[in-house]
């Protein structure tokens, strides 16, 4: 049997295999995993940028774009010598050691993989429990317009302005838009996300037409500003990263200018190098001045002190102290409700035809004529039911407009069938 083609690169003095190279990760598009690996070289500088010194979820689709993924977070103990890996901690309290990706040969590894994306954690591996990230996730809810998360990521900017904190922006690649946030890694994740949450509501209160910070789906409109993607587990793809979308489409980092007038489909693993090779990173500088969180936890503070309860966690993390019901809020609303009153409904007739049925009526009313002197036509409730093969009837009395003391108890149905007897060829009396 003929051995399965690989492609031998030399990258950085390593070398590094990539299996099937001809494979097709993009049908529509055409591209094969040695195109991808390419593109990966080309924007190398850039994409490591995003995942150096960080721990990293692999999200491999192993069968192409088109595929279902799977998420692999440990090591399987089969990695080269040169791979680096960290020690990540997860709300649960079990660990993993997960691949570090900090140069080009290691990138190129974890694109072998079929990692078309990267989705590296917010900590670096020398501080794994301090986030030296704030990560500002805008996704817009269905039907909502491009122009629409421009808009909104424009409201973000001017927030993180007034909080004394610079804001690099890039598209998702997908639907949305994200804004990464270089901070001092001072705070714990819990801290981070507390500030992430005063951030989305902030936004939200400033644009509350466009803007939401509503977690549960059927609250939302407009753009969610997703504060959960700062908590301990969260990973979002990072900038340069190819998305399973037909076309390759990156999620591509841009000075703000640009992306208030850009349209995210033009950045795709054919367009970008090229925009890459004359242009360089956009977010060359991202590293160059962390800011603090503190005029954040202020807000945060502040909001809380005006009644803001803590937001619901993703379902996995243990119940925060302050976290409001994590229930969605249709549940909560008819949970809450005061059981309704059992109304005072009686039946007094069933019957196979619907003539007999209503003869019962009569000789109910007859037997109770103060009774039937307060009944309204809406309060007598004739009911066509379906049988086996035909229609039967059943007559009922709503009490209510009766006052309490004067309504008749109960009594056996006049006529009185049983629709289930006569299935069995059996009636009643029999």
């Amino acid at each position: 049997m003929a051995k399965t083609p690989k492609e031998l690169l030399d990258i950085g003095g390593r070398e590094v295999t990539v299996s099937n190279p001809d494979k097709v990760y993009f049908p529509q598009a055409g591209i094969t995993k040695l195109q991808l690996v390419r593109y990966y070289l080309a924007v190398a500088d850039g994409a490591l940028r995003g995942v150096a010194r960080r721990p990293m979820i692999l999200k491999r689709f192993v069968n192409g774009a088109e595929s279902e993924p799977f998420y692999q977070k440990r090591v399987d103990g089969k990695q080269p010598a040169w791979i680096d890996t960290a020690r990540f901690t997860f709300p649960s309290g079990r660990s993993a050691d997960e691949v570090v990706v900090n140069n080009a040969a290691q990138l190129v590894w974890v694109v072998n993989l079929g990692c078309l994306d990267l989705n590296p954690h917010a900590v670096r591996a020398e501080d794994m429990d301090r986030p030296d990230e704030l990560r500002v996730d805008l996704d817009p809810v269905p039907g909502v317009s491009w122009e629409q998360i421009r808009d909104v990521a424009a409201v973000a900017r001017e927030v993180l302005t007034d909080m004394d904190l610079v804001g690099w922006v890039k598209t998702s690649g997908s639907r949305g838009a994200h804004v990464w946030v270089r901070i001092v890694p001072e705070w714990p994740f819990v801290k981070v996300r507390r500030a992430s949450l005063a951030f989305a509501r902030e936004v939200a209160r400033r644009a509350p037409a466009i803007a939401t910070a509503k977690w549960w789906k059927e609250e939302r409109h407009g753009v969610f500003v997703d504060y959960n993607q700062n908590a301990r587990d969260r990973t979002t793809c990072s900038a340069y990263s190819v998305r399973p979308t037909p076309e390759a489409r990156v999620s591509m980092p841009l000075p703000w200018d640009e992306f208030l007038r850009c349209t995210p489909t033009d950045y795709t693993l054919f367009t970008v190098p090229e925009r890459f090779a004359a242009q360089g990173d956009a977010h060359a500088g991202i590293d160059a001045a962390p800011g603090r969180l503190d005029k954040l936890l202020a807000l945060a503070a502040a909001q809380e002190a005006e009644g803001e309860a803590d937001a619901p966690w993703p379902p996995h993390f243990a119940k925060g102290e302050g976290e409001a019901p994590r229930v969605t809020p249709s549940r909560a609303k008819k949970a809450a409700a005061p059981p309704r009153a059992k109304l005072p409904v009686i039946t007094i007739a069933q019957a196979k035809q619907k003539p007999d049925a209503l003869a019962g009526l009569e000789r109910w009313k007859a037997r109770h004529p103060a009774v039937a002197a307060y009944l309204a036509p809406a309060d007598v409730l004739v009911d066509t039911n379906r049988g086996r093969a035909t229609a039967w009837y059943r007559v009922r009395i709503n009490l209510k407009s009766v006052p309490e003391a004067q309504r008749p108890p109960p009594e056996p149905m006049d006529p009185d069938y049983d629709p289930k007897l006569e299935y069995a060829g059996m009636t009643r009396d029999e």
